[in-house]
């Protein structure tokens, strides 16, 4: 069986659209959504975008019995340099880097980037765990055996902010999930309100062969 070791689906894109119909004809109406702003302070600011991160992406670790994680530095350069090339930076691909890496672009802030992976615990079957292109990004999110992470921000134009994070050690190793993989502690996993703003995701999975 071949394992994908690269997925880049198509997200969310959102258009707000009104038809009204009136008596004599039809008027649409069309709402574009408002403008992603350049200036939000989790991506402006680098102790908030660093908070930002390690927060959000603990609060999902502690539901799902894992332990925290720590800010690497030389991750965050990883992912920094990955986002600095002239050429590809806003590229929406994976770095093919030795690292775990989730990928995000779109989102309002880095929280609901995080949040964005985290939430496809939703479609997560914990009975019957594996790597699936729909919840990639959160086995790596919660994988009990990543014990760092480090991200990169850069803004593509219109497209928003652009979120990369790299992890080590890698998570989505085929054969560990029903291990490294928690279910939620406590409640029913809930499920947040759907966003309106433009958003694509990819994860890298790791093929890896186990005996």
């Amino acid at each position: 069986m071949r394992f994908p070791s690269v997925y880049a689906p198509v997200g969310i894109l959102p258009l707000l659209l009104v038809v009204r119909l009136a008596a004599a004809a039809a008027t649409v109406t069309v709402t574009a959504a408002p403008a992603i702003p350049s200036d939000e302070p989790q991506f402006k600011t680098t102790h908030l975008f660093t908070s930002a991160v390690l927060n959000s992406t603990n609060v999902y670790r502690a539901e799902h019995n894992a332990s925290a994680v720590s800010w690497n530095d030389t991750l965050a350069r990883f992912a920094s340099d990955y986002l600095s090339d002239d050429e590809g930076g806003c590229k929406f691909a994976h770095s093919g880097g030795p690292y775990g890496e989730n990928l995000a672009m779109g989102y309002p802030n880095a929280t609901a980037s995080v949040e964005g992976w985290g939430d496809e615990r939703d479609k997560y079957d914990f009975s019957d765990g594996g790597f699936s292109e729909e919840t990639g990004h959160f086995t790596q999110l919660v994988w009990k055996n990543t014990t760092d992470v480090g991200c990169g921000r850069r803004l593509c134009g219109d497209r928003g902010w652009y979120l990369v994070c790299e992890y080590w050690p890698r998570g989505n190793v085929l054969g560990q999930f029903d291990d490294e993989v928690g279910k939620k502690e406590g409640a029913a996993v809930a499920v947040r309100p759907t966003v309106w703003w433009m958003a694509w995701a990819a994860v890298l999975a790791v093929g890896v062969l186990v005996c």
